[in-house]
Parts: C-alpha cells; sequence; structure tokens
C-alpha cells in the first residue's frame, strides 16, 4: 500500500515537474516575443544579439536543428536498426554479449568527449578530403549525432525484438519461410512499436545534443549548408548563456521556448504515426 503511494506521488511529481517547466519557459520567453516579433523572431534570418543595431532571427537555428536532426536519423536509423536485428536474431551469442558490451560503453561516454574527437579527426578530416577553409560544418555535427544516438536505437530495438514472442517464429518457420523472411517479415512487424519508441529516443537525443554540436558545427549564425558553419538551437542558448543581458537573454529564454515546442510537436507526430500503425 505504501509504495503505491509511494510510486504514484512520484508519478504525479514528474507531470508537475513538466509543467512547471512549461509555464517558467512560456513565462520567460513570450515578453521576448513580442517586443522582437512574431515573425521576425521566428522568421528573420540574422542573428546579431550583439550589436548595435541586434536583430533577432532564429530561421537559421530551425533549420540547421531540422536538418542537422534529419540527416542523423538518416544514417543512424538504419545502421542501428540493422544492428539490432543481427545481436537479437543472427549473432552468435558471444559476439552479442562483446557488440552490446560496446554499444553500452559508447552509450556512457559523455557528450563533450564525443565533440573532442570529433573536433580533433573528424573536422580536420573533412577540411582535407573536400578542400574546405574549415571542416567546421553541418556535415560534421550530422556524422556525431548519428553516432551519438546509435545506442538509443540499439538498445530498445534489441529489447523489442526479443519481446515478441518466440512462437510467432516457429509459425512462420514452420510455414516454410527461412530464418532472414521470418525476421524480416514477422518479427520486424511485430516488434513495430517498440523500434518506433527507439526512433524517438534517437531524435531526441538528436535535437538536444548541444555540447558536441558546438564542438564541431562551427557555432556561426548562417544559414544552413552541408558545408557551412552553423548554429543549431540548442548551441545558440548555450553559447551565449554566460553574458547576456536584457533583451538578448529574454531572446534566448525564447529560444529554448522554440525547442521545446519543436521537440514536443515531433514527438508527437511520432507518436501519432506509431499509433495510426500499431491500429492497423
Amino acid at each position: 500500500m505504501i509504495a503505491t503511494w509511494v510510486f504514484t506521488i512520484l508519478g504525479y511529481l514528474n507531470i508537475v515537474f513538466v509543467v512547471v517547466i512549461c509555464l517558467y519557459l512560456i513565462i520567460s520567453g513570450i515578453p521576448a516575443i513580442h517586443e522582437i516579433g512574431f515573425f521576425d523572431f521566428i522568421f528573420g534570418t540574422k542573428w546579431a544579439s550583439t550589436a548595435a543595431d541586434p536583430k533577432f532571427g532564429i530561421m537559421p537555428f530551425i533549420l540547421t536543428s531540422i536538418y542537422g536532426t534529419f540527416g542523423a536519423i538518416l544514417l543512424g536509423l538504419p545502421i542501428g536498426f540493422f544492428s539490432s536485428v543481427y545481436l537479437a536474431k543472427f549473432a552468435p551469442l558471444r559476439v552479442k554479449q562483446f557488440i552490446e558490451s560496446v554499444v553500452d560503453l559508447l552509450a556512457g561516454i559523455p557528450s563533450v568527449v564525443f565533440g573532442f574527437i570529433g573536433m580533433l579527426v573528424l573536422v580536420p578530416a573533412i577540411k582535407d578530403i573536400f578542400n574546405l577553409a574549415d571542416g567546421s560544418s553541418l556535415l560534421a555535427a550530422i556524422l556525431v549525432l548519428s553516432i551519438m544516438i546509435l545506442p538509443s536505437i540499439i538498445k530498445v530495438s534489441i529489447g523489442a525484438l526479443e519481446a515478441v514472442p518466440h512462437e510467432y517464429e516457429l509459425g512462420s518457420l514452420a510455414l516454410g519461410a527461412n530464418k532472414v523472411e521470418t525476421v524480416y517479415k514477422v518479427v520486424v512487424p511485430a516488434a513495430r512499436r517498440g523500434i518506433g519508441v527507439a526512433v524517438v529516443l534517437g531524435v531526441g537525443r538528436a535535437i538536444g545534443e548541444a555540447m558536441a554540436v558546438m564542438m564541431v558545427a562551427g557555432n556561426v549564425a548562417n544559414m544552413p549548408g552541408i558545408f557551412e558553419s552553423v548554429r543549431f538551437l540548442t548551441t545558440a542558448v548555450a553559447s551565449e548563456m554566460s553574458y547576456s543581458a536584457g533583451l538578448q537573454r529574454q531572446a534566448l529564454f525564447s529560444i529554448a521556448l522554440v525547442l521545446f515546442i519543436f521537440i514536443m510537436v515531433i514527438n508527437a507526430l511520432l507518436n501519432l504515426v506509431l499509433k495510426k500503425r500499431g491500429s492497423k
């Protein structure tokens, strides 16, 4: 009885924390949007918060976050999905245990380490391969993010695949399907909801990452280009919050509010797609 009450209270506390954060961002972010102007803030293409005539347009940050997240999922999702299928259904036990331990280690590496390695290895490599003046770019950020989301996708997908009842496989094999057909036509569709959760977690990790992206993307408020130095919504807040004041500080809270709404909308859309497919 006591445990039930404790867990119930903790569950409601989670809801309270989300509501408080949401209200705080709204209260802190709305004044700057009102003063700057909604369209000038959201659709403005120039950010110069410390200039004599400051500009607070965040469209470059929004587009960069969208392109960076989409690129990371485009690269990381196939690798993570096929890796999880191999580990869950095809890999020998020793290979599976070894690779899973490596994935766990990858999940425990701090983001600043990813950024540091990317800055020392990946950025110079991009500079040399594509003959650029500077390798800090959207491409470098996408590559780093695609690696960082792999543990979330692989671990959750493995759990979803292994949760499918073994009778499904036996029934498929008894009907004459081979191992590969059974896995991809029976097991994977049965586990698609769990795999969808893995995608949601990967998207959340890609959108919310700041430190690693700041170290490899160049952190310049340009319109996004694959070889351009760019700034994400997260890095825009992290890079200026320490010395911001007045309208600039309020504008950073407005960016945080936009990022919060951005993440909620993407998660809601992904969950809606998963529910529609799950009901079929």
